[in-house]
């Protein structure tokens, strides 16, 4: 009976814990991931992390991590890249801000997201939306790239700010 209640109250203390954040490393960057995105393990050999997030109404919007080492194409040319995957990108924008001593550029717009792997077929997907941050690190630029219903991303754009700027404020 003891080792009964000694257990029921381990298991109740341990389901009490707040989750805890997952680290996602990244050209030498550590990124802690709000305690709501759910890790799984990389989908592609380019991506470095990915998570999910979901909204109230559970819209969920993926978030991934790319690495591409000190030659990626530069920020403006990737921003352009991701603008092109929209139909015709509503609202789009990019601001460039400086954290400690690193340049960060975000980038966002909605619309309709054309889904698909490079050069292959595109599904159109309305109401999508992205937010995009370039960190220009010291080991290249990591890419973090938020889609998904337009609600699920503007859910989660707050906490992926302040990720990158946790991260790269130590």
């Amino acid at each position: 009976m003891k080792t009964t209640l000694l257990r029921s109250l381990f298991l109740t203390l341990v389901l009490a814990l707040p989750a805890s954040a997952e680290i996602a490393k990244v050209a030498g960057i550590s990124f802690e991931a709000p305690a709501s995105w759910k890790s799984s393990p990389p989908s592609s050999n380019m991506r470095k992390a990915q998570f999910s997030a979901t909204d109230s109404s559970g819209n969920m919007a993926e978030i991934v991590f790319f690495h591409f080492g000190l030659n990626s194409g530069g920020v403006q040319a990737n921003v352009d890249r991701w603008m092109k995957q929209f139909e015709d990108p509503q609202d789009q924008s990019t601001k460039s801000v400086k954290i400690g001593e690193t340049n960060v550029t975000y980038a966002q717009a909605h619309g309709t997201f054309l889904s698909g792997r490079p050069f292959g077929p595109k599904t159109p997907k309305p109401g999508y939306a992205l937010v995009a941050a370039i960190i220009e690190g010291k080991e290249g630029a990591v890419f973090i790239k938020m889609t998904g219903p337009k609600s699920a991303v503007d859910a989660h754009t707050d906490g992926l700010k302040k990720m990158v700027k946790g991260s790269l404020e130590k």
